[in-house]
């Protein structure tokens, strides 16, 4: 088992979890590992995230659907609510809001089947994201959203490393100023694998397998 830590908060209610180690995603190596287990399941922290990222969003950026990636329903889900909150001043308010999850075939393209297609088709789409490191996997999300005849409203994050994808600022409730010595390498100048040291842990949206 990993030794998780509890940064001190630093928004909103909800703590910064990390375990510090060498851990391998599918894309690259990093030195930390963003346990986001409670932000994605818990409806307080679901909740209070939501409400973080929403400043964002609310007063000037129409949002039809939120694309969820890495599990991050929950979020959505509150965050589609607290868009179309009635209380605010928001251009969403009484909109309609679809939230979707969306699937991958065998070579790793995402992909959205014929019921899904017309919540993307001319719709205005936000991306929602656990953590955006390389940004690889938000670039991929960007290019299916085009492909399927989608409009990018943004792209949202509990945690980023990058400030922008593409042309597409990342909008986060955390970033490199709360883990400053954050680092992702690629996995053939990774500077653990080069001293010997062992991976800590397999890792990737659905959480870790320590090795």
């Amino acid at each position: 088992m990993l030794e998780i830590k509890t940064l001190p908060v630093t928004h909103g209610n909800v703590p910064l979890r990390v375990a510090r180690g060498h851990f391998a995603t599918n894309h690259s190596h990093i030195n930390y590992y963003i346990d986001i287990t409670q932000q994605k399941t818990k409806l307080s922290e679901a909740r209070d995230i939501a409400r973080q990222l929403v400043t964002r969003f609310r007063n000037d950026c129409p949002v039809d659907t939120i694309l969820c990636l890495d599990g991050m329903s929950v979020i959505g889900t509150c965050l589609a609510r607290e868009l179309t909150d009635t209380g605010h001043r928001s251009i969403n308010a009484n909109r309609d809001i679809f939230v979707i999850e969306p699937e991958f075939n065998s070579n790793s393209q995402m992909i959205f089947r014929d019921n899904l297609q017309p919540m993307l088709r001319e719709k205005h789409i936000l991306v929602l994201m656990a953590s955006v490191t390389t940004g690889f996997t938000a670039k991929r999300s960007l290019e299916a959203i085009g492909y399927y005849g989608g409009e990018v409203a943004g792209i949202a994050a509990l945690y980023s490393a990058v400030a922008t994808v593409g042309e597409q600022p990342v909008w986060s409730v955390y970033n490199l100023s709360d883990l400053p010595d954050y680092a992702s390498f690629d996995s053939r100048d990774c500077p653990y694998c080069k001293k010997g040291r062992k991976l800590d842990a397999l890792v990737n949206s659905y959480g870790y397998s320590s090795l």
